[in-house]
């Protein structure tokens, strides 16, 4: 078994060096386009990362597990192009983005889109598939809504409006004296209203919190209801990020949709053993995708 997880990632990493690789800027946005070597027309995925201010491969400035770079080798190595890109906010703030005060989440959404319509518009590929990984599900959901998309994959995604799910979190993380206020606090900021001084604990400025709300308030599940296109919904069951109740509300919502459930499968989509292993993950960039993962995400976007 051991020599043959070694060949395989042999074979991922001879794919990966012979495969054609370019940084582009569309619009304001740093992308990097992987295409697999000898396929004249290949499907193309479009990866979009979870929160924070995420990279193309997947990393933040603390927290650098490389889930984007390790599933785009993983897809073109099974001749899937890629495009992952540059949150906003990754690296720094640029001007074209404008204050970041004024930022507000329909600007991830109108980003995703924007590159599913380069994408759409190059002629290159023979049909776009969008992967959304955490909160980049939550964006693909959205996108969906304003550009017509070929296939949906949804990882290790929320049911839940932000807001409501970090509540839900930090419930668990906190004894309810240092929760109270915490969670008061979140409920004003999604009702529209500012509070200053934040509690401690929820280090969100004045300035931010109308940015903050427009992510808080989101609700994933009318527009996946409205999805009719073919939809791939994945999780994990040692994921202390997400219940399985966000993966059976999204499967229900959409009842259309193919859904795997992985027992070992964290939120980073790799396997874990145990909580110590699980926080370990998060700063493993060499740790490998869980396998079945990466098959059925393959499969379903190759599917003709």
């Amino acid at each position: 078994m051991r020599a043959l997880v070694t060949w395989l990632l042999l074979l991922v990493s001879v794919a990966s060096a012979t495969a054609d690789e370019s940084r582009l800027r569309i619009g304001a946005i740093d992308a990097v386009l992987t295409v697999p070597p000898d396929i004249a027309k290949p499907p193309v995925a479009l990866l979009i990362a979870g929160s924070g201010s995420t990279d193309h491969d997947g990393n933040g400035p603390q927290l650098k597990p490389a889930t984007l770079k390790k599933l785009s080798e993983q897809l073109v190595a099974r001749g899937i192009a890629t495009l992952r890109y540059d949150k906003r906010g990754a690296g720094e703030w640029k001007k074209e983005f404008g204050r970041p005060e004024d930022f507000r989440f329909k600007d991830y959404v109108g980003d995703a889109t924007a590159l599913i319509e380069y994408l759409r518009g190059s002629g290159k590929f023979a049909h776009v598939a969008v992967v959304g990984h955490s909160e980049g599900g939550l964006v693909a959901i959205l996108a969906a809504q304003r550009v017509p998309i070929d296939r949906l994959v949804l990882l290790a995604t929320a049911a839940r409006k932000q807001g409501d799910l970090l509540k839900a979190q930090l419930e668990k993380q906190l004894p309810p004296d240092k929760f109270a206020p915490i969670g008061k606090a979140i409920d004003d900021i999604m009702a529209g209203q500012i509070v200053n001084p934040p509690p401690a604990g929820l280090a969100i400025a004045p300035a931010m919190q109308p940015a903050i709300a427009s992510a808080f308030t989101e609700d994933p599940i009318d527009p996946m209801k409205k999805i009719t296109g073919f939809v791939l919904i994945v999780a994990g069951g040692r994921d202390h990020q997400l219940a399985r109740l966000d993966f059976l509300a999204l499967t229900t919502a959409d009842f259309a949709a193919k859904s795997l459930w992985l027992p070992d499968m964290n939120h980073l989509l790799v396997d874990v053993t145990d909580a110590a292993d699980d926080m370990a993950s998060y700063n493993e960039p060499e740790r490998s995708l869980d396998p079945d993962l990466i098959e059925a995400v393959a499969g379903f976007i190759s599917q003709k």
